[in-house]
């Protein structure tokens, strides 16, 4: 009787369609797993994925945080000066700049905000039998929410998202982008910059205006202001991160309570339940199913050792359903207790930037559902899922309500 050795394709349509027997399978088998022809090691138990978090000095995000990313040159990366690509102590300069944006205060002086956009949108499919809950409502609110924030114009606003999709998609079997996926991300970094240069010139009541006001330490004993460059890779970072973790996760939340209507009755029953229904649909179907690092020592784990000049892929997803960290792993359960960290939105120095941001738009979302479809129903034929590096979730989900 013979086995078939696991085989873990981050850019596959068995990844991008359903991984989590593959992920099973990892855990069990294969808990530090070597891809021959990527290049690559992945962990994927969850203690192991929270030591590759919390472990900057072994494990480094200056390399980029994908494996398309990771094959290029170092140097390359750096001359992007994004802080999701810097390690300590520089990373602790630069996101100092923008984390008081994003202190509980300030998240809760936004949410107002936030509830207009929300529906705002819901208002223009809230009277309807049908909608597409991605194309209509989870996929336009959250870059909205996030532009404004830093000072986008309003008539620019949705095109973040569309470049950014571009950006993140990839072909089964490629781990680089498309050629118009390399263009939109040639084409929002040059709009960041340029609207970075209009911000200097005046000065609006925003964040992109703020950070052409402020300095950082260099680490060698000077304080400069910021160049155009790295407020627009702050913006970059931001816009896309702001518009796609909540797209997914609402969009993973209608298919997840379609799947399961009795755990949408406790969700519509009792408003004190949405924080963890967040929580659970983030951990069921993590919209940030990988982070990359790079391994820049020797690293020593349960299941065996990793060598130094490798990428690193720390299995979020595969990590949230590990049944050595959670009870009924495999089980959707809006009232499940929180036992072990979150590591959703990451963990460790570059944990998610705008994670109360995002658990914040996400709890009004839900509220604003639960007041509108206690009953809907999802057409599973119309489901489509996104094929995008390290991220999941749908670009279609058809509703119809009941």
């Amino acid at each position: 009787m013979t086995t078939t050795a696991v085989e873990f394709d981050p850019f596959s349509e068995v990844f991008f369609d359903d991984p989590y027997d593959v992920y099973r399978r990892l855990r069990d088998e294969a808990p530090v797993y070597f891809n021959e022809g990527y290049g690559f090691y992945a962990l994927s138990r969850f203690a192991d994925v929270m030591a590759g978090h919390k472990d900057w000095g072994g494990l480094s995000s200056a390399h980029g945080l994908d494996l398309w990313m990771m094959s290029k040159d170092p140097e390359i990366i750096r001359s992007y000066r994004s802080i999701i690509t810097m390690d300590p102590p520089e990373h602790e300069r630069f996101r100092a700049l923008v984390s008081r944006v994003f202190t509980p205060r300030a998240i809760k002086a936004v949410e107002p905000m936030a509830r207009e956009v929300i529906r705002l949108y819901i208002s223009g499919i809230e009277d309807r039998d049908e909608f597409d809950a991605v194309e209509e409502f989870s996929a336009p609110f959250p870059v909205e929410v996030i532009s404004r924030m830093l000072g986008v114009p309003a008539e620019d606003r949705q095109q973040i998202r569309h470049w950014l999709d571009l950006g993140l998609h990839r072909e089964p079997g490629r781990m680089d982008p498309t050629p118009e996926g390399e263009q939109a991300m040639m084409e929002s970094g040059m709009y960041f910059y340029n609207l970075v240069t209009e911000k200097r010139s005046r000065r609006d009541d925003d964040m992109l205006s703020r950070l052409t006001q402020v300095t950082v330490d260099r680490g060698d004993g000077t304080q400069t202001g910021l160049d155009d460059q790295e407020i627009a890779g702050f913006a970059t970072l931001l816009g896309g991160a702001g518009a796609e973790t909540v797209t997914k996760l609402v969009g993973n939340a209608f298919v997840l309570f379609a799947e399961h209507p009795d755990q949408w009755r406790k969700v519509c029953g009792h408003a004190g339940v949405i924080p963890r229904a967040v929580e659970e649909v983030l951990r069921f179907w993590a919209p940030s199913q990988i982070q990359g690092r790079f391994s820049v020592e020797e690293l020593e784990f349960e299941g065996g050792t990793i060598p130094p000049g490798y990428p690193v892929l720390l299995l979020t997803g595969a990590a949230t359903r590990d049944p050595r960290a959670y009870d009924r792993p495999d089980e959707f359960d809006v009232e499940r207790a929180p036992r072990v960290a979150a590591i959703g939105l990451g963990h460790g120095v570059h944990s998610c930037l705008g994670a109360a941001l995002a658990r914040m738009e996400s709890r009004i979302a839900l509220e604003e559902m639960a007041l509108r479809w206690p009953h809907f129903e999802v057409d599973e034929s119309g489901l489509r899922r996104v094929h995008m590096a390290n991220v999941a979730g749908y670009s279609h989900v058809p509703v119809r309500v009941t």
